[in-house]
This record gives structure tokens, C-alpha cells and sequence, in this order.
């Protein structure tokens, strides 16, 4: 029986930001949710998604924000 190796970034590959809406997209009628509200609660997966990579590779670079 073999032991599980650990990750390495080929298979554990950090996450990626999702990418910001252009202003030009927001239609500007108040919808709920706003596709910028949208985008937020998107960061906020993105940034708990990055803040458990980074506990599961410590000596990574710290490159994203």
C-alpha cells in the first residue's frame, strides 16, 4: 500500500481571481443582485479558495492579492 503523496501546483493549482466586469455591462436599472454584487460574492470564494491553497502550499509565493 502507498502513501499519498502530497500536492504538488501541477495537480493543486493555485486559484484564479475571477475576472473583474466591465462597467459598460452594468445595465444601471438597480437589479438585485448587480452583476457587481455578483462579482464580490465570486472574490470572496476566490479569496477563502486562495487563502486554503496558500495553508496547503506555505513556501508558495505569495503573487496573488
Amino acid at each position: 500500500m502507498t502513501s499519498p503523496s502530497p500536492s504538488t501546483p501541477d495537480d493543486d493549482p493555485m486559484p484564479v481571481a475571477p475576472p473583474q466586469p466591465d462597467f459598460e455591462m452594468c445595465c444601471g436599472n438597480g437589479c438585485d443582485p448587480c452583476i457587481f454584487d455578483l462579482h464580490d460574492l465570486e472574490m470572496d470564494k476566490y479569496r477563502q479558495a486562495l487563502r486554503a491553497w496558500r495553508a496547503r502550499h506555505p513556501q508558495a509565493p505569495s503573487e496573488a492579492a
